[in-house]
């Protein structure tokens, strides 16, 4: 499939590589040239522009995803839905709030084009391993004709699924999120809790190891938590400030509007908020771990999930 990919960061790079290596005809866009020449090094077309990405696909409908920042994302898809030729497909793949989502779908839709939301997880090991995908949108035969393009996104191990109308897949997405911030900090103040045991600090990473054997807690994150550890067992150099990306934060507003509680959520989540603020600890040095280790996230300071 002819596709372009706008936003050649951490994910998008992954995704474009990705989509040429397995023979799909890729264009590749960024604001920066360096990426571009990387990822034309993977077989990927150069686009300096968007102006060459509409000439690439001429007056046929094109297909662009566009792998930003969710707070630069809708002005950009915005202004792909008014290049683009009529009927042409645009991808967000900011894991943006469903419910922008929906206010950004009656733009593109107005333009006479068609948004697909795609969450995308899988942090910097999706290349390897293969992306989770979580979809919406309104028209299904869209997605089906983009059914090639998330197949081998997804391989070899990830997998994809179609949710429903415009906006579900970043809401899947969102609650993935959430459901993510609780099991790293619960894991998080169980290795705290080997490394300041009344017992003397016990080895965090054999106990990793072997949790990591059939143990009910058997778990990638409880592995990239194992790693981390070993490498580095006292954590040094880390400060336990925690990034909080908006996704959980997204589902406890909703959570709240509809009635539903979701105590380890929420405990997870002000615990980060508390960690920017100075309130830090082991356990939030190793959240601020795990995340460098799915998701390449500066140890300190930055990033998202």
């Amino acid at each position: 499939m002819k596709i372009a990919i706008h936003g050649l960061g951490r994910m998008g790079m992954q995704i474009a590589r990705k989509l040429a290596e397995a023979g799909h005809e890729v264009y590749a866009h960024n604001r920066s040239p360096e990426p571009i020449d990387e990822a034309v090094s993977y077989g990927c077309t150069a686009a300096h522009t968007k102006d060459d990405v509409v000439a690439a696909f001429g007056n046929e409908p094109a297909v662009v995803w566009v792998m930003l920042p969710a707070e630069i994302s809708d002005d950009e898809v915005a202004e792909w839905s008014a290049l683009l030729a009529p009927g042409s497909t645009i991808i967000d793949g900011a894991n943006s709030d469903f419910r922008q989502t929906a206010k950004l779908n009656m733009v593109v839709s107005a333009a006479g084009k068609v948004l697909v939301d795609v969450g995308v997880s899988g942090g910097v090991w999706g290349y390897e391993r293969g992306f989770p995908l979580m979809v919406g949108c309104d028209d299904e035969t869209k997605v089906t004709a983009l059914s090639s393009v998330f197949d081998d996104l997804s391989k070899p191990g990830g997998a994809w699924g179609y949710f429903g109308k415009t906006g579900s897949g970043n809401y899947v997405k969102m609650v993935h999120n959430a459901i993510e911030y609780g099991m790293m900090q619960s894991l998080a103040e169980g290795y705290r809790m080997l490394h300041e045991s009344p017992l003397g600090a016990l080895d965090m990473a054999k106990a990793g190891e072997v949790w990591q054997h059939r143990s009910v807690i058997e778990s990638w994150l409880n592995d990239l938590t194992r790693q981390a550890v070993s490498e580095n067992p006292e954590l040094d150099g880390v400060t336990g400030y925690v990034a909080e990306s908006g996704e959980a934060r997204w589902t406890l507003e909703l959570a709240k509007e509809l009635g539903i509680e979701l105590p380890a959520i929420q405990a997870a989540f002000d615990v980060r908020v508390r960690s920017q603020e100075g309130d830090t600890n082991f356990a939030t040095k190793i959240v601020a771990a795990q995340r460098n280790k799915f998701g390449g996230h500066n140890l300190n300071t930055e990033g998202r999930a």
